[in-house]
């Protein structure tokens, strides 16, 4: 599978690459990683990254604005992306052919080719593993920049290598990226460092969730509270593993009021949640997934279900 996707880079002149909407690290990491890696190795190739850009992800890198033309005949790239409705820029279907490369569930088997692999920590992870392959099938050479972009993906991923998911392969991978000319305090900064009304947000949170005798917490955010904090719903994405520092926490849910929706970020240390997610529009990994609802009223029916989960475990 992998040498496919390296012979499909080979043979196409203009390569464009997405990610999911609203984008953490690893979507930067693996779909700006993967950019830098066929720049590097094929100056003549016209490589675009696009997608709605994060400012919170400026420190990685910024996506570009292209014009419907440049696709026409182009190799499409979905990375870290488990269905076609959460690709970030629908322009992908105006593309020659399409891959995906992803960690999640394969629920959306979408593609030309693609290639899932729910071990790997990190898309990130995944897009040094094709390098690998190249690197002795194609004479692929790792770049500074690359290596940058997708050592703060697998951080990201794998919340500093604290969770479940980074492996022996994990740590020998990011063992190996390291080794790069970069500056790792800089990509820490920018994953790690907030401002202060976000530490006071931070503090709300600690003050305001509810928990119950089985482990399950949950705090919900309005606009009023985000208002009152100057805080964005993309900024509250840096506080969402801030519940898993409580003693006895088992799974936890954030509920951020956006415009006529509220986002639905599910965290867990043992009860499987990826299926709730699911359940409410949405979808992820076994132990950190997102979703949607679209009232507050719906919001208390996943409280309800997340406490089921967890009584039942």
């Amino acid at each position: 599978m992998k040498r496919q996707i390296i012979d499909k880079i080979k043979q196409y002149e203009t390569i464009i690459v997405h990610r999911h909407v609203r984008p953490d690290p690893d979507a930067y990491g693996s779909q700006m990683g993967l950019a830098e890696l066929i720049r590097a190795n094929y100056p003549e190739k016209k490589v675009y990254t696009v997608g709605e850009h994060d400012e919170s992800l400026s420190f990685l890198a910024q996506p570009e604005q292209i014009d419907d033309a440049v696709f026409e005949g182009a190799l499409i790239i979905a990375t870290d992306t488990a269905n076609t409705e959460r690709i970030d820029d629908q322009r992908y279907t105006m593309g020659d052919f399409l891959i995906k490369i992803d960690h999640h569930p394969n629920d959306d088997a979408y593609g030309n080719l693609l290639w899932v692999d729910t071990n790997a920590s990190s898309c990130s992870e995944m897009i040094y593993e094709l390098y690998e392959e190249a690197k002795d099938y194609a004479n692929w050479q790792m770049s500074d920049a690359s290596a940058r972009l997708l050592f703060a993906g697998i951080v990201g991923d794998t919340g500093r290598f604290l969770f479940p998911s980074a492996s022996a392969k994990t740590f020998e991978t990011a063992g190996q990226l390291i080794q790069y000319d970069f500056d790792r305090n800089q990509v820490f900064d920018g994953m790690y460092e907030m401002e202060r009304k976000l530490l006071n947000l931070q503090g709300y949170i600690y003050q305001h969730f509810m928990m119950d005798e089985n482990g399950m917490a949950y705090i919900k955010l309005p606009t009023e509270v985000l208002e009152q904090f100057d805080a964005t719903p993309s900024e509250t994405s840096l506080l969402v593993g801030s519940l898993g520092n409580v003693k006895n926490i088992r799974a936890w849910v954030m509920f951020i009021e956006e415009n006529d929706t509220i986002r639905v970020r599910l965290r867990s240390k043992g009860p499987v949640i990826n299926g709730l997610a699911k359940k409410y529009n949405g979808g992820g990994h076994p132990l950190a997934s997102g979703a949607t609802a679209h009232s507050w009223e719906e919001v208390e029916q996943v409280i309800v279900d997340l406490k089921e989960i967890c009584q039942n475990v």
